[in-house]
């Protein structure tokens, strides 16, 4: 098992949020955490399709909803969306750190 951590920013909608994506790989899985000011998403269900990650975190704010991730990793830089139910799709950038 391996973990990276990624400071990462969300472009949604209602405004940019920050946070620092935590990923401990496992083989072709990962599981973490995404912690930002509004608190702290468990990542569940990640899968790692070769330089790609898919993965869900499941939040009860600001209503139960499930939110899906998508992510290409290029080097030390993070590209992809997170589908965040009624509320559309937001743009979510990042690096790792170290």
């Amino acid at each position: 098992m391996s973990v990276e951590i990624w400071d990462c920013v969300t472009r949604a909608p209602f405004g940019e949020q920050a946070s620092v994506f935590t990923i401990v790989r496992d083989g072709d899985s990962f599981t973490g955490t995404n912690v930002a000011d509004v608190g702290e998403l468990p990542v569940v269900d990640g899968r790692i399709e070769g330089d790609r990650l898919i993965w869900k975190m499941p939040t009860r704010k600001p209503m139960p909803m499930t939110l899906i991730g998508k992510a290409v990793i290029d080097g030390d830089r993070l590209e992809g969306t997170v589908t965040m139910g009624a509320f559309g799709q937001a743009a979510m950038t990042g690096v790792r750190r170290g």
